[in-house]
C-alpha cells in the first residue's frame, strides 16, 4: 500500500487506497476550475416575515476568490455588524468559485452591500444563524489541468474499495484498469474513499492548527500559543519565517519581550499580533489564545480531534480492517431519517457486537449504514475489539483522554463520531484534454480526500 506524501502524514493521513501512479497536474488555474455550490438545507421565511421573530437574513452568495472568513469579515464590516453577527455553514477555498448561504443577524436587506467579486442574493427571513455543517452537502466540479496520467485504474481501485474490497487486494483493481469500469468514461460511477479531513483543515501552506488544539486540551496554554505565533515552516515566506523564529528566541529568554516578537510579526498574520499584544500587556496564554475569533477557538479543538480521527483511519488501512462494513467491536451509525443527501445520524449509533456484526454489515453493505471512527470528546465512548484498541493506542501516543476536553469556553468539546468512508457517484468527463471531476459529498466530506488519490502530489497543490 503506497505511503502518503511527507506533508499529510503531518495531518495523520499516513496511505493512498490505489496503488496506482498519480496523474499530476494542477488544480486551480483559475477559480473557475474549482466550483463548488452548496446543497442548501434551510428554508426562509419573506422578508416581510416580522423581524422579531426571524431576526437573520438569509443570503446566497457566488464568491470568486474570497476566503470565506475575509467575505464575512467584508460583509460586516460593510453593513456596520459585528463579525459575530455574521454566520455560515461550511467554510470554502478561496482559490474558487464557491457558492453558499450566510446569515447576517439584525440587518436590513437595503444594508447588504456589492462586493467585487460576490454575487450576492438575500433570499429571505430565517430564525437563527447558521451553525458549522448546516447544510446537507456539496456538489464539485474539477478541472485538473496539464495532467499526464489515466485516472482510470485509480477509480477501478477506489470503485473496488467501495464494494468492500479488501485493501490488500485492491492491486487486481489496479491492473484491470478501464475493463473494471462498466459503461463510458464518462459514466458516473461509484466510488469510496476514507473520509480523511483534507490539509486544509490545519492550514494549507502551515498545518499547525491541531498541534495548537492538542497543546490546549493538555492544558499546555503556552505551548498552544508557541505552536500558533511561532514554529517556523519551509512553506511560508521568509519574511513570516523570521518573524516566528523571534518568537521562539523570545519564548526561551528568562524574561521574554513579547513586544520584540509583535514588532517582527508583519501585520498580515493579524491572529499572531492579536496574540502577542496580549502577551505583551501581560495576559496569560490562555487569554492571549482567546485573542482570535471564537470560530478560530474552535476550530483548533476541531483540528485537533481530526488529526486524531486521520490517525485512527491510516491505521485501520494499515491493518487491513475493511471501511464500508463493520468487524467486532465497530461502532455503527444508522442513516439519517428524512435527509436528501445520505449522511449518518450519530443519535443512532449501535456496536457491532456477535450475531449483530452481520446484520449491521447489511445494512452498511445497502446504505442504510456507516461504520465510525470517534472526533474525541468528554462523551466519546470508545468502540471495543481491534477498533478499540486503534482508537486507544492513537490517543494513548498523544496523551489524550477524553476527559481533557473538559475545558472553558470555545475549547471545550463533547465531541462525537464520524463515518470513515465517504462514498460518492463520480464522473470524468474530459474538457479540451482536460480530465474534470464531479461529485457530490456530505457536509463535512473534503473533495481533496478524493482528488489526493488521483493527483497523489504534494497536498499543498490541492
Amino acid at each position: 500500500m503506497r505511503e502518503a506524501h511527507p506533508r499529510e502524514r503531518a495531518t495523520g493521513v499516513d496511505r493512498y487506497v490505489s496503488d496506482a501512479d498519480g496523474i499530476g497536474g494542477r488544480l486551480r488555474v483559475a477559480p473557475e476550475d474549482f466550483r463548488v455550490r452548496e446543497r442548501e438545507r434551510m428554508e426562509p421565511e419573506p422578508l416581510d416575515a416580522d423581524a422579531g421573530s426571524y431576526p437573520c437574513l438569509l443570503l446566497r452568495a457566488t464568491l470568486r476568490g474570497w476566503d470565506t472568513n475575509d467575505f464575512a469579515g467584508a460583509l460586516s464590516d460593510a453593513v456596520g455588524a459585528s463579525r459575530e453577527r455574521v454566520s455560515w455553514a461550511g467554510t470554502k477555498d478561496k482559490h474558487a468559485v464557491t457558492t453558499q448561504l450566510f446569515t447576517v443577524r439584525d440587518a436590513e436587506p437595503e444594508a447588504i452591500p456589492d462586493l467585487d467579486g460576490a454575487e450576492v442574493e438575500v433570499l429571505g427571513r430565517v430564525g437563527r444563524d447558521l451553525t458549522f455543517g448546516d447544510l446537507a452537502g456539496n456538489e464539485f466540479e474539477i478541472r485538473v489541468r496539464e495532467s499526464d496520467g489515466d485516472p482510470a485504474p485509480i477509480t477501478a481501485a477506489l470503485r473496488a474499495f467501495a464494494a468492500g474490497a479488501d485493501p490488500d487486494a485492491l492491486g487486481d483493481a489496479v491492473e484491470d484498469g478501464p475493463d473494471a469500469l462498466d459503461g463510458d468514461d464518462d459514466s458516473p460511477v461509484a466510488v469510496a474513499v476514507p473520509n480523511y479531513f483534507g490539509h486544509q483543515r490545519f492550514g494549507s501552506r502551515r498545518p499547525v492548527t491541531h498541534e495548537v488544539g492538542l497543546a490546549a486540551v493538555r492544558g499546555d496554554w503556552r505551548g498552544a500559543v508557541l505552536a500558533y505565533c511561532g514554529n517556523p515552516n519551509e512553506a511560508e515566506p521568509a519574511g513570516s519565517r523570521r518573524a516566528r523564529e523571534v518568537v521562539e528566541d523570545q519564548a526561551s529568554a528568562a524574561d521574554p519581550d513579547w513586544e520584540a516578537a509583535l514588532e517582527a510579526m508583519p501585520g498580515r498574520l493579524r491572529y499572531e499580533r492579536s496574540m502577542l499584544h496580549r502577551l505583551a500587556d501581560g495576559a496569560d496564554p490562555r487569554a492571549a489564545l482567546e485573542a482570535v475569533p471564537s470560530n478560530l477557538q474552535r476550530l483548533f479543538v476541531n483540528a485537533a480531534q481530526s488529526y486524531v480521527f486521520n490517525r485512527i483511519c491510516s491505521e485501520r488501512l494499515r491493518r487491513g480492517l475493511p471501511f464500508t462494513r463493520p468487524v467486532e467491536g465497530d461502532v455503527v451509525a444508522f442513516l439519517e431519517r428524512d435527509v436528501s443527501f445520505p449522511k449518518p445520524d450519530m443519535d443512532r449509533l449501535q456496536r457491532a457486537t456477535g450475531a449483530r456484526v452481520d446484520t449491521l454489515a447489511r445494512h452498511c453493505e445497502r446504505g442504510r449504514a456507516f461504520v465510525t471512527a470517534p472526533l474525541v470528546g468528554t462523551d466519546t465512548d470508545l468502540a471495543d475489539g481491534e477498533p478499540g484498541a486503534i482508537e486507544r493506542d492513537v490517543l494513548g501516543e498523544l496523551d489524550v483522554t477524553p476527559g481533557d476536553f473538559e475545558l472553558p469556553g470555545e475549547f471545550g468539546s463533547s465531541g462525537t463520531r464520524r463515518a470513515v468512508v465517504v462514498r460518492t457517484d463520480l464522473t470524468v468527463a474530459e474538457r479540451d484534454g482536460d480530465p474534470v471531476f464531479e461529485f457530490a459529498l456530505p457536509s463535512g466530506s473534503y473533495a481533496t480526500a478524493l482528488l489526493r488519490e488521483y493527483l497523489k502530489c504534494d497536498p499543498g497543490r490541492l
